[in-house]
């Protein structure tokens, strides 16, 4: 068989993959406006269940300089661990420069290869390969959205003047990393977490709360021993983007395995290391190995000086989303036209309204409610007037009032002002005020009011904003006077003192650039966000990102232009299915309030009296 053939042979399998992946993919249906719900298909990716193993292909002799290059792109992708077959398309000295884990180039399709004619007598080539660029790894493996910028680097080729491969070509300069095209990235990459500890915020009078882990998204190669190398991950630090809000105890660690048993028990071996810090170190290490084992019962930790164990009870008492408020169950509240907060049971039953004056219809001349958010404790509202005017918060107890107001906009038009109040899981709320005069973001700590600086706007101003419940990441949108709205993801940082307490939005980051307007945005899990936008030519849609720009589902939900608003929960959900909660999604159109179940858009009965759904946060 000649190279031809095996080349041939090993994109069969590419193309097998192509059509698998074809064949799984399920079209959208619009939220219904009327009638009966409609079955929404949520496509799963498709690589997790549909997956081709990759054998890499050696040179063969006599190749031009196209077909080697071409071997050698599908060889370096190809599920081997140290790359050996691929570093054989390559001089010695090439082989031992190369750098193939120093990121990854996601082309949207078969890199395209081009160059001039070899003549015989040539004994030095050069040959670009470029294409579309739509994403990225980095050395630390996290993802970055690309808006298909063109892409395009040189490969030198020289024919080897001695040795086994003498009058061979061989590549002798190219560029370190890897190149891939979508199709096969998915099948060769899984997107995983590792995770680190929330860093504690230094201004706080309150007891810290308990410490939490807050996830870190990066995708590795599935089939090379995924277990080590997300471990490996964990010890190698947080992402550059995420370390400014993050600790860990894994700092100088190296980890030599990481297995999980039939028991469901993780073994990990490590070296290095603070051994009074093996439980903090089994934090980290039983989530992310967690991320992908359906259920962990129990990690035992091994070092050089000790060891420990830790139950999946006590990695509960610091698993993300700890913070997010669900003690008792995931609750769902709805607001009804005539101003009153209800809670939200099941169909049929008719909302109950909460205790206190939330629950009650504004009589004339009373405070009248507008935004509300509900604290993740749900014992606490905060509530924006309905002219945008005025905050003040209430307590959701029987004689609950209104508090005085907190926070005062001097927004010249009614309903421009304060607006998207949001709780994190420490207490604090962020709100914004758009008052043209002066655009703010605020924190409200114990009525203490703090002005957040937002750094990187570049002129444009903050319409809402929601707030992760550890408190380390926020996603705005923002726009300017007249313009698209945008959606950033940005990181809180505390500072100052407990009397003098002072945050700041830093490291903001444009994770949805492929949106071109995007009109609400909510987190749907501690790593995902979920957005209602649109894209260029094309209808609205619920996407469903996670916080590195990576789409978790294959393809988004169309959700129809008569969306107008979401909410969502990064709690987990009750695993009683007649809980009407369970839905991570609740969603507002000029035809009434939606939920998702079950991949279902389910509308609620009480359709004429409801205004908005609520999660708390």
């Amino acid at each position: 068989m000649d190279r031809t053939d095996r080349t041939a042979d090993r994109r069969v399998l590419a193309v097998g993959w192509a059509v698998l992946l074809a064949t799984a993919a399920t079209g959208c249906v619009s939220m219904p406006s009327s009638g009966d719900p409609h079955t929404l298909e949520v496509s799963q990716n498709a690589a997790d269940s549909l997956q081709v193993h990759v054998y890499p292909v050696a040179p063969h002799k006599g190749e031009s300089p196209r077909d080697l290059l071409a071997g050698f792109l599908d060889s370096s992708n190809a599920d081997q661990a140290n790359y050996d077959t691929a570093k054989q398309y390559l001089t010695s000295a090439a082989a031992g420069n190369w750098k193939p884990d120093e990121g990854v180039v996601v082309l949207d399709g078969a890199p395209v290869l081009s160059g001039t004619a070899v003549a015989d007598d040539d004994t030095t080539v050069r040959m670009t390969v470029g294409g579309k660029q739509v994403a990225g790894l980095d050395a630390q493996h996290t993802y970055k959205v690309h808006t298909g910028e063109t892409y395009r680097e040189a490969f030198t080729f020289v024919k080897v003047p001695d040795g086994p491969d003498k009058g061979e070509w061989r590549i002798s300069d190219l560029p370190n990393g890897l190149i891939v095209d979508q199709t096969n990235f998915k099948n060769t990459y899984k997107p995983v977490h590792r995770y680190f500890f929330a860093a504690n915020d230094p201004s706080t009078a309150r007891p810290q709360a308990a410490q939490v882990l807050v996830p870190d998204p990066i995708y590795l190669r599935r089939r090379i021993d995924p277990l080590t190398e997300a471990a490996q991950a964990a010890a190698a630090g947080p992402s550059r983007w995420l370390d400014p809000v993050a600790t860990s105890a894994l700092d100088g660690v190296r980890v030599r395995s990481a297995v999980i048993g039939d028991n469901r028990v993780a073994t990990v071996k490590l070296e290095g290391g603070d051994p009074a810090a093996c439980k903090q170190m089994a934090q980290q290490l039983f989530q992310t190995l967690a991320d992908q084992q359906s259920k962990l019962d129990r990690l035992d930790l091994s070092t050089g000086g000790g060891g420990c164990s830790l139950s999946s009870t006590e990695a509960a008492l610091v698993a993300p989303g700890v913070l997010a408020g669900a003690e008792n169950g995931v609750q769902a509240f709805i607001q009804l036209s005539d101003g009153r907060l209800t809670r939200y049971y099941q169909e049929g039953t008719g909302p109950t309204p909460v205790p206190g004056v939330l629950g009650q219809v504004p009589q004339a001349g009373q405070f009248r409610p507008g935004t509300v958010a509900v604290r993740r404790d749900t014992a606490v509202a905060a509530v924006v007037g309905a002219d945008g005017r005025d905050l003040v918060e209430a307590e959701l107890t029987d004689g609950g009032k209104y508090g005085e107001p907190i926070v005062h906009s001097a927004a010249p038009e009614a309903g421009k002002g304060l607006a998207s109040p949001s709780w994190d899981g420490r207490q604090d709320l962020w709100l914004v005020d758009r008052d043209p005069a002066r655009p703010r973001v605020l924190m409200v700590r114990d009525r203490a009011v703090v002005e957040a600086a937002v750094e990187g706007l570049d002129g444009r101003t903050v319409q809402s904003l929601r707030i992760s419940s550890d408190g380390t990441r926020i996603a705005l949108l923002v726009g300017r006077a007249g313009g698209p709205t945008r959606l950033l993801l940005g990181l809180v940082q505390h500072g100052g003192t407990s009397k003098e307490p002072t945050a700041r939005i830093t490291a903001l980051t444009d994770i949805a650039p492929q949106l071109t307007e995007v009109a609400a945005v909510a987190w749907g899990d501690t790593d995902q966000l979920v957005v209602l936008g649109k894209e260029t030519d094309r209808l609205q849609q619920l996407y469903f990102l996670s916080t590195d720009g990576s789409q978790s589902t294959d393809y988004p939900l169309q959700g129809g232009s008569a969306m107008t608003a979401l909410s969502a929960t990064e709690a987990r959900l009750s695993a009683d299915p007649t809980n009407p909660a369970n839905p991570a999604v609740l969603t507002s159109s000029e035809e009434g309030l939606y939920r998702l179940k079950d991949n279902q858009w389910h509308e609620v009965s009480d359709k004429p009296q409801a205004k908005a759904f609520i999660y708390p946060g």
